[in-house]
C-alpha cells in the first residue's frame, strides 16, 4: 500500500466511527493551541479494524497534545483537561502541553530533553513508531494527520520502539503494560 492510501484509509476509518469523530469535535471545540489527538486511541481503531474486532479496544485515555509556549505551568494542563472533560465527560482526557515537556522529563522519567516547537515534533518522540499518529479536525472537518514515521509501522501492524526517548527497558514494560501482544496477537513486535 502506498503512503496516500493508507491516509485514505486512516481517514476513513475515523470517519466512519463516531466514537473518535465525538471526541475529535471536543478538542476542536475546545481548541487548545496547536492541537493534535493521538497515540493510543488511532492505534486501537486500525489494529481493531485490521483484526476484524466487532467492539471497540478502549483506550486508557485519550492524549491530547497542543503546544502553548505562553503558559508552561501545570496548572495549564489541567485547566485543558477540565474544558475537554466539561465537554466530553465520559472520556478520560490526558491533555498535556508540550511546550512544557521538558521541564517535567528529567524527574519522571531519568532523561533531559530539549524544548519541543510544536505538537508535531512532539509527535515524533512518543513511544513507538505505530502510535506517533495524531490528527486534527479542521473547520471544514477534513483530517489533518501527523506522522512523522508515516503509517507503514500503524497498517502493517509492526510495532517497534521508536528510539528519540524511550530505552529499550521502557519499550519492554510499555509491551507488558499494554498487553499489545494479548489485545493484537496479529503485531508483529521489533524487539531491537
Amino acid at each position: 500500500m502506498t503512503t496516500n492510501e493508507y491516509d485514505d484509509q486512516l481517514r476513513q476509518l475515523i470517519t466512519q466511527n463516531e466514537g473518535v469523530m465525538t471526541i475529535l469535535r471536543t478538542a476542536r471545540r475546545c481548541n487548545p493551541p496547536d492541537w493534535l489527538v493521538g497515540a493510543g486511541l488511532i492505534r486501537n481503531l486500525v489494529w481493531d479494524h485490521l483484526h476484524g474486532y466487532s467492539e471497540p479496544t478502549p483506550p486508557r485515555d485519550i492524549d491530547v497534545a497542543f503546544f502553548d509556549p505562553v503558559d508552561l505551568s501545570p496548572e495549564r494542563d489541567k485547566a485543558v483537561t477540565a474544558q475537554l472533560t466539561a465537554v466530553l465527560p465520559s472520556v478520560e482526557w490526558e491533555a498535556t502541553n508540550q511546550a512544557a515537556v521538558h521541564l517535567w522529563y528529567a524527574e519522571m522519567f531519568g532523561k533531559t530533553v530539549p524544548p519541543l516547537t510544536s505538537s508535531a515534533e512532539a509527535i515524533a518522540t512518543w513511544p513507538e513508531t505505530a502510535t506517533c499518529t495524531a490528527v486534527r479536525l479542521l473547520p471544514d472537518d477534513s483530517l489533518h494527520i501527523v506522522a512523522p514515521f508515516g503509517l507503514g509501522d500503524l497498517f502493517q501492524m509492526i510495532l517497534r520502539r521508536n528510539p528519540a526517548q524511550v530505552t529499550q527497558a521502557q519499550f519492554q514494560q510499555r509491551l507488558r503494560d499494554k498487553q499489545i501482544k494479548q489485545k493484537w496477537p496479529l503485531v508483529n513486535v521489533i524487539e531491537k
